[in-house]
């Protein structure tokens, strides 16, 4: 068999460096008959490089994402079984270490994940990642009781899917005398603590319970071992460090406390651990699920003090140990003076301490590893994956408009918000109160939503005040009701043609539809002057529901032909042999473009238009989806086309565009080609993305603003919002009939006709 191992791992000095490297080691030294091969991915941080040990056979550069997908292609090669990856805040780049998704989503092997600390109160992001990660791995091995609780009770993980293995401790023993006088602490009472240095770790707590302990017993001193945490000197130097130095001289103990400010080897450290009377973890609060210096102070056995975090109050019970209460000097000191007074207790301590730290050394942790993966291995063998190439209903959240009633007053829908909050500084437009009355209408069409009924006529009246004389509209509206533009783009004219064409086919009272009937027809004349080819192409959409109620009006069928011909020159005058597009760039709403030419071939049955539609459609897949996921044109450049694709900023309007086209494409056709693409394009709302991130928000019911290079952009603005809706809504007619029937094209329900008359 054979395992990849991903994490930090040495001669990088962080604990889980250490851990990478002992579990690696004990896993590769077992010796049975399904003896293990190994490998390493090496996570490195910023701007650093290390000269690893010859098992590193691959290297992720922390704030990289490509590293980490060629990390993945290199695991997929290796020929390994299984994948073991530590999880730790801080190591993996990205939005609360959102990149590591990436990699392991790719992965064509079962994957073990170990996790080092588990969150009590985690943020939505690292709750969003934490719950991926297990969703996609076969194990996960946390090293605490508390941490297996956790995760089932915040992470809703199944009893099953859990595996609680201590960490390990290296099998390393020293003779206390000698290291004593080696170390120079012969005649000196040792009370120490190591690890990496920081706020959280209460170092003060002990010096200022020293005073009482050295005027009774003047040879006690505190070694405390270990560098300022890089992070912490990162944000904020070495000010923790000067406070504890200014305290020790405050109290007149500079005799007693020695500062050791270095990364100490694992044999020195082991020596220190040999060498003390007592081993103190003062932490301040109790949220810490794993402590490595713990778990090595109780498996040498040292006699252990500490605060009651979740691993000590674990890990000390039984008499291993002694608990004070957090922030407690004088706890402590009647804690440390009592175990001085009375060694025998330090040495029944020290005694249950060592008998159980015999069960957790290396080695035998490494054989409950290999058991681990061999029996994910004889599982794997037996098991058969099949896809169903369906949508599965039951994934999907249910429609909820809450968020879109946040969003909306009595004047329309705020453009955008902060997170989950309107943002009144940037107003209105007519863009989304054109998306939201098409959301609105729709709603109340599939599911006869009363919230959506009562804001039609608000998002229809936005769009009726803000219409010139001449046909034009106004867009921008600030919070004080007045605009901020005498003529709005011609996207925008656009987008309320669309709505108003869509309103004048499903409008669900009379006067809405006389109110819509004046808007289009008053802004008719306009539609020939439009330059803008997304502009043209909204019309379009318009113009077909229009004419689905209205098949006879040859007027504005001909009108419908002259602007697709327009598309159609267009694409002619950009086409080359490998560039098949309506302008020489992929920008942004691209599916757009063949979705109106789709619109117009059903309209008009040319042969011209429909090659141009399936032609650019087909241009437009190869671009997104050469992942096997839906992967957008990204905002921040586009993609030229005498340049390289943009990946990242990713947008949600772009992702409705795709399910709209493919929605319309499968109905042209009755390919079920066109229906996985459509589900597969949903699914990027849902988190088949880039990152493997869901954009939706189960908590506001919102849609967050797009997908960035290191994570999401949380804002949740009326466009993405309504962009996830309409796409929710787009597809929820595929649901009707079994996806069997569906495939067929069996029923006249779903024909080309009905289909896009049901849907926008």
């Amino acid at each position: 068999m054979k395992i990849v191992l991903i994490g930090t791992y040495e001669p990088r000095q962080c604990g889980i460096g250490s851990f990478s490297k002992n579990l690696f080691d004990a896993i590769s030294a077992v010796n049975d008959d399904h003896a293990i091969e190994g490998v390493v991915v090496a996570i490195n941080g910023p701007d650093s490089e290390y000269d690893y040990p010859p098992e590193v056979k691959c290297v992720i550069h922390q704030d990289d994402h490509d590293t980490y997908l060629k990390a993945a292609e290199f695991i997929n090669q290796s020929g390994a079984d299984v994948c073991i990856v530590q999880h730790e805040y801080g190591i993996f780049g990205g939005q609360n270490g959102v990149y590591i998704l990436s990699l392991l989503h790719s992965l064509a092997l079962p994957v073990i994940a170990t996790f080092h600390t588990v969150l009590k109160k985690p943020s939505y992001n690292e709750l969003l990642i934490l719950k991926e990660i297990i969703k996609i791995s076969r194990k996960v091995v946390v090293m605490a009781d508390k941490a297996a609780e956790l995760l089932q009770q915040v992470y809703d993980t199944p009893t099953t899917k859990i595996e609680m293995v201590p960490h390990g401790v290296p099998d390393i023993r020293y003779n206390t005398t000698a290291v004593r006088e080696e170390l120079g602490l012969a005649d000196k009472k040792v009370l120490f603590t190591f690890g990496f240095i920081g706020r959280n770790k209460g170092i003060e707590t002990v010096i200022s319970a020293l005073p009482e302990v050295v005027s009774a017993y003047p040879e006690v001193v505190y070694i405390v071992l270990g560098k300022t945490h890089p992070n912490v000197v990162k944000h904020a130097g070495e000010e923790y460090r000067l406070f504890l130095h200014r305290l020790v001289k405050k109290l007149n103990l500079e005799e007693h406390v020695i500062f050791m400010n270095q990364y100490a080897s694992q044999n020195d450290l082991f020596k220190y651990l040999s060498a003390s009377d007592i081993y103190l973890t003062p932490y301040l609060n109790e949220v810490q699920v794993t402590s490595g210096t713990l778990s090595y102070a109780v498996g040498v056995g040292s006699a252990v003090v500490s605060t009651p975090y979740w691993h000590a109050a674990e890990l000390l019970s039984k008499g291993r140990g002694r608990l004070f209460n957090f922030n407690d000097d004088k706890h402590l000191a009647e804690v440390l003076m009592d175990l001085l007074r009375h060694p025998q207790k330090l040495d029944i301590m020290r005694q249950k301490a060592h008998e159980y730290g015999k069960s957790i050394t290396w080695p035998k942790i490494g054989e409950r590893y290999h058991s681990l993966v061999q029996d994910i291995i004889d599982t794997t063998s037996k098991t058969i994956l099949k896809k169903d190439p369906a949508l599965d209903r039951s994934i999907l959240p249910p429609l909820r408009l809450d968020h879109i009633e946040r969003l909306t007053d009595n004047t329309g829908i705020f453009q955008h918000a902060t997170y989950g909050i309107p943002n009144y500084h940037e107003g209105y437009c007519l863009d989304d109160n054109a998306r939201a009355l098409l959301m609105a209408l729709m709603a109340y069409r599939r599911t006869k939503n009363e919230t959506a009924l009562k804001y039609i006529p608000i998002y229809l009246a936005y769009i009726h005040y803000a219409q010139n004389a001449d046909g034009t509209f106004r867009n921008f509206m600030g919070f004080d009701r007045k605009f901020r533009d005498e003529v709005g783009s011609e996207d925008a004219f656009g987008r309320a043609i669309w709505a108003i064409g869509y309103t004048l086919a499903h409008a669900p009272m009379d006067g809405y539809f006389q109110v819509a009937r004046r808007i289009f027809f008053k802004a008719l004349p306009q539609f020939e002057k439009l330059q803008s080819i997304r502009s043209i192409a909204n019309v379009i959409l318009g113009l077909y529901h229009y004419l689905k109620d209205n098949p006879s009006d040859e007027g504005m069928m001909e009108l419908t032909r002259k602007l697709a011909v327009r598309l159609l020159k267009e694409y002619e005058a950009h086409r080359t042999d490998d560039w098949h597009w309506y302008e020489s760039l992929l920008a942004y709403d691209n599916a757009l473009l063949p979705l109106a030419m789709l619109r117009a071939t059903e309209l008009l049955n040319d042969a011209a238009i429909r090659k141009v539609a399936f032609e650019s459609m087909a241009f437009l897949e190869h671009h997104t989806f050469q992942k096997g996921y839906l992967n957008l044109i990204g905002n921040e450049n586009w993609f030229r086309q005498t340049g390289v694709k943009s990946q990242y900023d990713q947008q949600p309007i772009d992702a409705m565009a795709t399910v709209l086209m493919y929605l319309q494409a499968y109905n042209n056709t009755g390919d079920s080609h066109y229906l996985n693409l459509l589900y597969t394009s949903f699914m990027w709302f849902l988190g088949e993305n880039d990152l493997h991130v869901s954009l939706y928000d189960f908590e506001t019911h919102g849609c967050c603003d797009g997908l960035e290079k290191d994570g999401i952009n949380r804002n949740q603005g009326a466009e993405s919002t309504l962009a996830y809706i309409i796409s929710y809504l787009a597809i929820q007619h595929t649901f009707e009939k079994p996806y069997s029937e569906l495939v067929q094209h069996e029923d006249s329900d779903i024909g080309s006709n009905s289909l896009a008359h049901a849907t926008s």
